[in-house]
């Protein structure tokens, strides 16, 4: 395969967030007023922006109500939310193999790129990308990578790597190849139905994939 640089997806990709974020979650819906939920309900919204988890919570919600609860959210998450992050089985001896093997690696996540950062030098991989690429309230995912495109990644030798349809189709839409992950929240179906280029089941497939 002719690729040349990797971008990887974060949550639910190098990492299981779902106990700091269904707890940040609950934290801001319950420092705001509203009812706190069933995490299982936080579960199936992993992935795309924080927003999105709290309009699928709560409704339609003014702009202002929703940037407290992203900022309510962002006070717990920043003081310990981000370290309840659990590495996927795997992930770090695949990571330093493709490094090794000369990919170029990069992260891309809905997330702040302050939080990810944290989170990939707290599992010491902060070493092996070159660049850590974070969203924030009203950035999509396709916003992104097209932004990386416009700085000088070559989408004709990249490939985008995620567990959500979010990842696959903001690939599809830069013209880049995907790599779909069952490991985390999105699901063989989900990621099927998104067109993904390629469907993994677990890390150990990533260097069959990229090196074998």
């Amino acid at each position: 395969m002719e690729f040349q640089t990797l971008i990887f997806d974060l949550d639910g990709t190098i990492s299981d967030p779902f106990e700091g974020i269904s707890r940040s979650v609950n934290y801001a819906l319950e420092t705001l007023g509203y009812e706190i939920v069933d995490p299982e309900r936080i579960r199936p919204m992993i992935g795309p922006p924080l927003t999105e988890i709290f309009e699928y919570l709560l409704g339609s919600l003014a702009d202002s109500r929703m940037l407290e609860l992203v900022a309510s959210y962002r006070d717990r998450y920043a003081a310990t939310g981000y370290a309840e992050n659990v590495i996927y089985e795997g992930i770090p001896e695949t990571i330093e193999s493709l490094s090794v093997h000369g990919y170029t690696m990069g992260i891309c996540t809905s997330k702040r790129a302050d939080y990810a950062a944290s989170i990939i030098e707290m599992f010491g991989l902060q070493r092996f990308f070159t660049f850590v690429d974070g969203g924030d309230v009203h950035i999509k995912k396709s916003m992104q990578l097209e932004c990386l495109v416009a700085n000088g990644i070559d989408a004709s030798t990249t490939v985008m790597i995620g567990d959500r349809a979010v990842d696959i189709l903001a690939a599809k839409s830069n013209n880049m190849k995907s790599v779909g992950v069952s490991w985390g929240f999105g699901g063989d179906d989900e990621l099927s139905n998104a067109g993904a280029d390629f469907l993994l089941r677990s890390p150990t497939e990533l260097l069959e994939l990229f090196i074998c």
